[in-house]
């Protein structure tokens, strides 16, 4: 069975630092597009980052110039990179992963922004 392991959450200082991992496993994950999404409370999920099989791109407005997002195809894992962060980036993250008919999800890690 295919699964997506989120890791790397926590709190964090305003203006800090984050790396999300999201390590894949029984599938073939070079052909995946993998996402990155997140959930504030009493909010709907909204897709924050999104990486193609063949590394490109995409990211929600209110993250472009401070989040990354990054594939290691080598260890099957997706990566996160969250600077400049901000109390509104609180929210569990999810990672997802989607080729065709296809979409896994991870169960979630929980990053808070708060001084």
């Amino acid at each position: 069975q295919v699964q997506l392991v989120e890791s790397g959450g926590g709190l964090v200082q305003p203006g800090g630092s984050l790396r999300l991992s999201c390590a894949a496993s029984r599938m073939t994950f070079s052909i995946y597009t993998m996402n990155w999404f997140r959930q504030a409370p009493g909010k709907q999920r909204e897709l924050v980052a999104t990486i193609t099989s063949s590394g490109g791109a995409n990211y929600t407005d209110s993250v472009k110039g401070r989040f990354t997002i990054s594939r290691d195809n080598a260890k099957n894992t997706a990566y996160l990179h969250m600077n400049s962060l901000k109390p509104e980036d609180t929210a569990v993250y999810y990672c997802n992963g989607r080729w065709y008919g296809l979409n896994y999800w991870g169960q979630g890690t929980q990053v808070t922004v708060s001084s």
